[in-house]
């Protein structure tokens, strides 16, 4: 579903990624491990364009979107949940979903959709009418989720959606997000500081190190392997 070749991405004279290459297979989840630094936020932002690639191509679909305007790759069925959710605040939970959908014009599908997210997240039909600025850090996280998933998307990029959230929410999240690989049959690829919870969830995974990949396996496999287990998974 989405494959990179070969990225280069810039931020002024220094260089974010070095020519990466990572494959995406429809209806997986894939995740990028690695430290601060490493180039997983920017990989992200690249594909969504919100960062410009200085060489190398992003294919979706087979079909290049390298440099795409963002809401053109919105269009195309490509949603982002970002680092630090970026909710708005002065907006109800409900409204917040409802921007999500800003695209569509399928009234009974957007419904549809929303009962869904209301049905993952149920606390977020508990507030509703809230606003989201009130609510806590996970609640914010899981509104970030369903606001990407209210736009349908066919590609989910979830940056860093365990960020400052209390361990149990954590794993609800979690377990959120494999039920909506199942359940929809999305694809997601998966940015997240807690590797191991990260590689438990994910089919395949890849090892980013100052924006070169190090590693690239099936999520098992990485995890097994002594190298990430002594710098990512605490031993």
């Amino acid at each position: 579903m989405l494959e990179l070749r070969d990225l280069t991405v810039c931020y002024g004279a220094i260089t974010a990624l070095h020519g990466i290459s990572i494959r995406v297979e429809a209806g997986s989840i894939v995740t990028l491990v690695g430290s601060n630094g490493a180039g997983k936020s920017t990989t992200l932002r690249a594909i969504s364009g919100l960062v410009k690639a200085k060489s190398g191509g992003i294919f979706y679909e087979d079909q290049p979107i390298t440099n795409l305007a963002p809401h053109k790759i919105v269009a195309r069925g490509i949603a982002h949940s970002p680092e630090g959710r970026m909710v708005f605040s002065n907006l109800t939970v409900r409204e917040n979903l409802r921007m999500g959908a800003y695209l569509r014009s399928d009234g009974a599908g957007i419904a549809k959709d929303l009962d869904f997210v209301y049905s993952i997240f149920p606390r977020l039909k508990e507030r509703a009418r809230q606003m989201a600025g009130t609510l806590s850090g996970g609640e914010q996280q899981m509104l970030a989720i369903g606001r990407a998933l209210m736009g349908k998307p066919k590609l989910l990029l979830l940056d860093e959606p365990s960020l400052g959230i209390a361990p149990l929410l954590t794993r609800t999240i979690f377990e959120q997000i494999v039920a909506i690989n199942c359940e929809l049959k999305l694809t997601i690829l998966l940015v997240e500081q807690n590797a191991n919870l990260a590689l438990e969830v994910s089919h395949r995974g890849y090892v980013l190190e100052t924006g070169r990949i190090l590693l690239e396996d099936t999520a098992h496999a990485l995890r097994e392997n002594p190298k990430v287990q002594e710098s990512y998974l605490g031993g």
